[in-house]
């Protein structure tokens, strides 16, 4: 029987990777609903490949295009219509949607679902609590697809935390790793360069300042339920170690991988070792030369966020994600310079207006889409057309 397939986001990055992993083995799958934002040409080309009959497209020029030129497919403009669509459990669901807009049909398609494997970090950071509940609810299984979850989730899954002693995610440090010129300028272009992995313009620039990583183990935290102080972040070049686990009782589990998302794509569908995904050769030159080190907190001074992130859910992370999310904007519009990321996240994230929100409790999803609003336009309005290099 064909395993029923949603994917939220399958014009993105990680959206495009899962149907290479699909593409491969297309008898044994049934896409039900692909979604997009306005990408219409390639959801076109996706449609035409996969036969999908229902398709979600939010911008509304782009649904306008596809609604005249596909008469046999079911278009909609709405993520509200998941409930419509699927009327049937599916099997698996990829969520892939980047930004706070993959939050809400995150929440709404894991009733319907009885695999969600979810990439979007926004998700996990802000709503982990909302999404908890439903997958609890619901009990639907749940993967996280980013290579450092996948890679700790594969080691302990549904082990008890207590007899975790240490995790460490590793970090590439992005282009600006081995950078001594001080005199060059760190532009948009050099900051998106990602040395390792093909990623878009947002997330290579949070890889270059390593905020990503804050959010990774932020993420990691809620995830396995896991106290922050059992995290360390070290800098690896090669991006070959993904995760490092240390138990208690003295064993260190590390897990290893070539840089291609399809690999955690491609075993969180499958979840088993019987299915063969085609991958180069072990290594050797690079386990024998794995070059660890600790993280220039100068270099990289948004790793120090972690230590006022509160032990509690609260709206801190909306908070957080908000300001980055608006200063890595700016930055990618040439309106601030790169050191202004860190610079001004520190300054606004302190701001008195600010300050009451991390200790609120996060209790719907209606909080975390106004704060979001309302943080973005006091960043942008805090933020003083200034640049630096």
């Amino acid at each position: 029987m064909k395993k029923k397939i949603a994917i939220l986001g399958s014009t993105g990055s990680v959206g495009r990777q899962t149907l290479d992993v699909i593409r491969k083995d297309k008898k044994n799958f049934e896409i039900l609903l692909l979604t997009a934002n306005k990408n219409h040409r390639l959801l076109l080309k996706q449609i035409k490949e996969f036969k999908v009959k229902n398709v979600i497209i939010t911008n509304n020029k782009s649904y306008l295009i596809l609604k005249k030129r596909l008469k046999k497919v079911n278009i909609f403009n709405n993520l509200e219509k998941i409930d419509n669509i699927i009327k049937s459990k599916l099997d698996y669901t990829m969520s892939s949607i980047s930004g706070f807009d993959g939050l809400k049909p995150t929440i709404k398609i894991i009733k319907k679902t009885k695999t969600i494997a979810i990439a979007n970090k926004e998700s996990i950071i802000c709503g982990w609590s909302l999404i908890k509940k439903q997958i609890n609810k619901h009990k639907t299984k749940f993967i996280p697809v980013d290579s450092e979850h996948f890679s700790i989730w594969s080691v302990i899954k549904d082990a008890n935390p207590k007899i975790i002693d240490k995790i460490i995610i590793t970090a590439s440090g992005g282009p600006f790793l081995n950078l001594n010129n001080k005199n060059i300028k760190k532009t948009p272009k050099l900051a998106t360069n990602h040395p390792n992995w093909k990623m878009g313009k947002k997330i290579s620039t949070d890889s270059a300042t390593l905020m990503n990583k804050v959010f990774e183990v932020i993420e990691a935290k809620k995830i396995f339920n896991i106290d922050l102080d059992k995290f360390d972040i070290l800098i690896h070049p090669k991006s070959y170690i993904h995760a490092i686990v240390k138990f208690k009782n003295g064993l260190i589990k590390l897990v290893a991988h070539d840089t291609d998302m399809r690999i955690p794509i491609f075993n969180s569908i499958y979840c088993d070792y019987y299915n063969h995904f085609k991958s180069n050769k072990v290594n050797i030159n690079l386990l024998n030369n794995l070059n660890l080190n600790k993280v220039d907190k100068k270099k990289y001074p948004l790793i120090n966020i972690l230590k006022i992130v509160p032990k509690k859910d609260t709206l801190f992370e909306t908070l957080l994600v908000s300001i980055n999310d608006e200063l890595v904007s700016l930055f990618l519009n040439n309106k601030i310079g790169f050191d202004d990321i860190s610079i001004k996240l520190k300054q606004i994230i302190n701001y008195k207006l600010f300050i009451k929100y991390r200790r609120k409790k996060l209790q719907n999803l209606t909080q975390i889409e106004k704060l979001n609003e309302f943080v973005r336009l006091k960043t942008k309005s805090l933020s003083v057309i200034s640049k630096t290099k």
